[in-house]
């Protein structure tokens, strides 16, 4: 299938790895040109240099403020165009209630809520019809995670933000979309595997839970990025489609 996004424009933040660099990856491999971001400004340039000449890399904090006019500018600078943002960002402290403090809580906000609405409100008034806006979150959107207790309290907002500006931007052709991946096989997900007494028993006992009985690779879930960020996806908006290999339960 041709997904159109040949020459296409995406911003792609917490792309120095991950599944924000999957998603580039996927992305640049079918045509489309990106901006990949991230806060150190080493590992932004070596993923873009990865990616290729249809690839920049803008070293910036989602915390901070000025970070989305500069990443729009850098797409129109540096590409003529702007088509679509993803926002994915790494995910925040492990902790159960009475183990995150305020701080935790606020530096997340900043970064994992506030700096993707921030993002978003930015895309949403420079996009045209056609455009796309999506959302790389999380499982816990459905149903809690247990030891990611600031996650859990950020991602179902973020979710029901997202819903909302689609009802929004819908009257102008421009899409919003959601990505809730499971156990991928991803540095965090192995982060937060070894902080149990027996990572590798931990990891069979997840993957004894997905219907699929593994991880997912970066790969399967930039490959869902890459299709809902086109215009092969050109009807599908205001959905969170999870990436899970089934492990959600309900419908």
């Amino acid at each position: 299938m041709d997904l159109g996004l040949k020459d296409r424009v995406y911003v792609v933040t917490g792309a120095t790895r991950g599944l924000g660099n999957a998603a580039a990856r996927a992305l640049v491999a079918d045509g489309a040109k990106v901006v990949v971001t991230g806060r150190d400004e080493e590992r932004v340039t070596a993923a873009a240099a990865e990616l290729g000449p249809d690839a920049v890399g803008v070293a910036v904090d989602n915390a901070d403020p000025q970070a989305p006019a500069r990443l729009v500018a850098t797409a129109r600078e540096r590409f003529g165009r702007l088509d679509g943002v993803l926002v994915s960002v790494g995910g925040p402290p492990p902790g159960f209630v009475a183990d995150n403090s305020d701080e935790q809580w606020r530096a997340a906000f900043e970064s994992v809520f506030l700096g993707a609405v921030r993002l978003a409100r930015a895309a949403s008034a420079e996009l045209e019809a056609g455009g796309v806006i999506g959302f790389v979150l999380s499982g816990s959107v459905h149903e809690p995670i247990p030891g990611l207790t600031i996650s859990n309290g950020l991602r179902p907002g973020l979710a029901g933000f997202a819903k909302s500006l689609s009802d929004e931007l819908g009257p102008r052709g421009i899409r919003v979309v959601g990505l809730l991946p499971g156990r991928i096989d991803t540095d965090r997900v192995r982060e937060l595997d070894a902080l149990s007494a027996d990572p590798a028993a931990t990891r069979a006992a997840a993957e004894s839970r997905v219907p699929l009985r593994r991880y997912g690779t970066p790969e399967e879930f930039g490959r869902v990025a890459a299709f809902l960020l086109s215009p092969a996806a050109s009807y599908v908006t205001g959905v969170m489609v999870p990436v899970d290999g089934g492990a959600r339960h309900g419908f």
